[in-house]
């Protein structure tokens, strides 16, 4: 069996985990949730560093712990890279010697990683010479990174690998951080309380709360469900996967094309048919019964309502459906009751910004 399969069960003080949940063999997994709703905790899980936890985990079709059984591998024997919001790198070594720490401790058979590939990966060339003291967060960050995978794990943990990043280090780190998403191929647990940051990065969400997991799925279904927290308040918003149609060169514009139409955005460097990403954030979403000509929005797609909820006692969040493509409208009660909205009506979606993710 491929995948993640884990079940764990673990004391916490003011709650207990009580988590189970599965994730595909590839790609990256978000663990997301509020702070202290056990996270962190089940990631120490996974990585075998809570002894008193119970319960099972397998990795692709290989068991590390089944309580029932009395099987428990200790952390040195679990093949993970672990990833801390500290990179925790050796003092005393340049990058190269953090690099090379765990990677000649596997045997040459074992090494799933090639050294100058994984340098070249993570942009880190110029950096082998330096020590951590010369290095920037984001370089840092970058480095244990590169430590993790040359220790060929079959499984990456990523504790808030961004947290305690400025901004630039943040926007510097980003980009390696997509080089993984679509590179590797051994699968990632990424944990987070950032929704913007796992619509950028992940594949497929595990939702945490007080302890239990109360959701998973692939990540656009499970951002555009209204029962989940993540649908609401000022995050909330929906991933679109667009292509590149082609350009106005006149205007800068670049055309993005979706099932349900046609995004005009800012110029992208990219050639017609490749990949793009889009964070479409609910409060850009305006709706109507008609589509207007006379007005500066530019993205304006038909959909049909799926689902209504309220938002707060001012607001409800729309759940649209723009050809198969679920998006999320943010609008007050008195607006949805001048439209008349109920499921199943048709209007059109006017989207103010979007957000170009990857």
């Amino acid at each position: 069996m491929s995948g993640i399969a884990a079940k764990f069960s673990l004391p916490l003080g003011r709650f207990s985990l009580e988590a189970a949940f599965e994730a595909p063999a590839q790609g990256i997994t978000g663990l997301i949730g509020p702070s202290g709703s056990g996270k962190t905790s089940l990631l120490r899980c996974v990585a075998g560093l809570e002894q008193k936890a119970a319960g099972r985990l397998t990795v692709n079709g290989e068991c590390w712990q089944d309580s029932e059984r009395g099987l428990f591998l200790p952390p040195h024997q679990r093949p993970v890279g672990y990833v801390f919001q500290d990179a925790a790198l050796f003092p005393h070594l340049n990058v190269r010697g953090n690099l090379e720490f765990g990677w000649k401790r596997v045997p040459q058979q074992e090494r799933r990683q090639d050294f100058d590939q994984v340098v070249e990966l993570l942009g880190i060339g110029p950096l082998l010479d330096r020590k951590p003291t010369h290095l920037s967060g984001g370089e840092r960050q970058r480095v244990a990174m590169g430590r993790a995978l040359l220790a060929a794990p079959r499984l990456l943990l990523m504790d808030e690998p961004l947290a305690a990043l400025d901004p630039a280090s943040k926007a510097e780190i980003l980009p390696y951080l997509e080089r993984l998403h679509r590179e590797l191929s051994i699968p990632v647990l990424y944990v987070s309380h950032s929704p913007d940051e796992v619509a950028r990065l992940a594949d497929h969400l595990v939702l945490l709360e007080q302890g239990r997991v109360v959701a998973s799925g692939g990540l656009h279904e499970m951002l555009a469900r209204l029962d989940l927290s993540l649908s609401h308040g000022d995050q909330a918003g929906v991933v679109v996967d667009t292509v590149v149609g082609g350009h106005d060169e006149a205007y800068h514009l670049s055309w993005l094309d979706f099932p349900g139409g046609r995004f005009s955005v800012p110029q992208v460097d990219c050639q017609p048919g490749h990949p793009k990403r889009l964070r479409v954030h609910a409060r850009d979403v305006s709706l109507s019964l008609a589509h207007h000509s006379g007005t500066s929005i530019l993205n304006i797609f038909p959909v049909t309502v799926s689902e209504i909820a309220e938002d707060s006692p001012a607001k409800l969040l729309v759940r649209l459906d723009a050809a198969g493509a679920p998006l999320l409208a943010g609008i007050t009660k008195k607006s949805g009751a001048l439209l008349g909205l109920k499921p199943g009506m048709s209007l059109y979606a006017q989207v103010k910004s979007v957000a170009l993710l990857d």
